[in-house]
């Protein structure tokens, strides 16, 4: 199955809890049918990406990176490459190359979506349709920060970094998944 298959397939198969979640499904299933590149950072439309929230092992820490392009802190996550082969497959290589964690697990099914503009490593406007997962550390889980990230740490999810108010629907649903 190629990339582009798995993110209808999961989009197709996934439920969301939430009535702005359901509409986001039905807008990504209708990007993916239009465009057959949508999972590929070329595609300067816009393209699919896979995030995860990063849990630790009792639930209540999440693990943010302070990102160096956007200047504040956000889930691990990134572009989907051509070697991954699925949208499960991208969040999980992504939350372990930035966070430097092994043995790292994930949800079978995502959590939320999100549609953001952006300039990314095309150097145009485009936007990202992220798909975000559930993913859990191991106990005892020392993260070791990348050159993708300017900080990396642990956070209380009931105490999340300033200016990131924004990321506590995301938080809720990956919590509320395990």
């Amino acid at each position: 199955m190629t990339l582009h298959a798995d993110a209808v397939a999961t989009l197709t198969s996934w439920t969301p809890s939430a009535p702005s979640q359901e509409s986001l499904r039905q807008a990504y299933l209708g990007f993916l049918a239009a465009r057959d590149d949508s999972v590929q950072r070329s595609c300067a439309a816009g393209h699919l990406t896979a995030s995860a929230v990063v849990l630790d092992s009792t639930g209540t820490q999440v693990l943010l990176t302070l990102h160096p392009r956007v200047g504040r802190w956000l889930q691990l996550g990134g572009h989907c490459e051509p070697s991954d082969p699925s949208l499960a497959a991208a969040a999980l290589r992504e939350a372990t190359e930035e966070s430097g964690i092994p043995d790292l697990t994930i949800g079978s099914a995502p959590v939320h979506l999100d549609v953001h503009p952006i300039t990314c490593s095309l150097g145009v406007p485009t936007r990202h349709f992220d798909v975000r997962y559930a993913v859990t550390a191991p106990a005892g889980a020392t993260p070791v920060r990348s050159s993708e990230s300017d900080d990396l740490r642990w956070w209380p999810i009931d105490a999340l970094p300033a200016g990131s108010e924004d990321l506590t629907e995301l938080i809720t649903a990956a919590t509320s998944s395990r």
